[in-house]
């Protein structure tokens, strides 16, 4: 087993709730706060999303840096890190990602520190591989926790689809859930984020990321190729592999999945070609239900619904299984393990 990786805290800003605990008992409870926008589709009817309630409204790229700034605080605002020694891994949207302005990639960093107050250390990234900057941004924690003696990383993400240019590509492409179209998402915008730091037998409960795989789908929404799943069984396997379990010891799953058939289709795929013993129920989870798609901000949105389940024990059991995928074929996979203990 490869060192594993314990998920310490969580800050959240959905369209259900403006903190972590808020929007997983939202989330818990299957409640949504789907709205008409501001924007119309074809056929004249207002389109449906699931907007952050920020107060006072701001529109732009400084509505993103609200909404990542007040998940980021929530999750380290009691961790007293000096300045300069917190790596930030930010989770942001594809460069070709329609609505997504090259600002995000060069000003939301310095933008942040500034909001905050705050200087992260030199060893800092942005991750813009849209879904599945999560599962980069796990590696290099990894790496940065356990080979260069970092104790924490924090790793954060945000993304806004209810943009303009957004919701007209996704509109012409047929993906937005409208009265003519039932294969489609509800757009929506959130920030999420967790701090990562080494486990630790003195904690009473702990979460821990005990694998990690990555993989490449060919078959893409859009190539016309037959669907197998072979990039995400890839990163299934790869993260079992990591964690020395099977696929029938984990207990249930969490995804990105967002309402389109492709990613339901290739999560059933992946899970025939994984699972290899009889399991009576393998529930998933997908927080989009709720929150609608939020883009790179489903990462750390899916490791805070996992923490929240695991610490308040009201999940499918301890070991769960986390998955992600983007628009140009990459996958990725994570299991997470929750541990108890008797602290004397």
């Amino acid at each position: 087993m490869t060192a594993p990786v314990s998920i310490l805290a969580s800050g959240m800003m959905t369209g259900v709730g403006l903190s972590a605990p808020a929007s997983c008992a939202a989330i818990r409870c299957g409640m949504a706060n789907f709205q008409e926008t501001r924007f119309v589709d074809a056929a004249g009817e207002w389109i449906i999303g699931s907007p952050v309630a920020l107060d006072p409204p701001c529109w732009g790229q400084e509505r993103l840096l609200e909404m990542l700034a007040r998940a980021v605080r929530e999750c380290i605002g009691g961790l007293g890190a000096a300045p300069g020694t917190l790596p930030l891994l930010l989770c942001v949207a594809e460069r070709d990602r329609p609505g997504r302005t090259d600002r995000v990639e060069y000003e939301l960093f310095a933008e942040l520190q500034q909001r905050l107050d705050y200087r992260f250390h030199p060893s800092s990234a942005i991750l813009p591989h849209g879904r599945v900057s999560v599962v980069a941004a796990l590696i290099q924690a990894r790496k940065l926790i356990y080979e260069q003696n970092h104790p924490h990383v924090l790793v954060a993400g945000v993304d806004n689809l209810l943009v303009g240019a957004s919701l007209a590509a996704f509109e012409e492409q047929d993906r937005l859930l409208t009265g003519q179209n039932s294969n489609g998402f509800i757009p929506g915008e959130a920030a999420g984020a967790v701090l990562l730091g080494r486990s630790d037998a003195s904690r009473a409960r702990e979460l821990l990321c005990t694998g990690i795989g990555v993989g490449a789908e060919t078959a893409t929404r859009e190539s016309g190729k037959p669907l197998r799943g072979d990039g995400l069984t890839q990163a299934i396997e790869t993260a079992l592999a990591e964690a020395q379990c099977e696929m029938h010891d984990l207990n249930y799953r969490i995804t990105d999945n967002s309402g389109e058939h492709y990613y339901f289709k290739e999560a059933e795929l992946a899970l025939c070609r994984t699972l290899r013993r009889h399991k009576e129920n393998f529930y998933i989870w997908h927080p989009a239900d709720c929150i609608g798609e939020v883009g790179a901000a489903i990462g750390p949105v899916v490791l805070a619904v996992a923490k929240a389940a695991a610490d308040k024990v009201y999940g499918h059991g301890s070991n769960i299984l986390c998955h992600w995928g983007n628009e140009a074929g990459r996958r990725g996979a994570a299991v997470l393990r929750s541990l108890t203990r008797a602290v004397v």
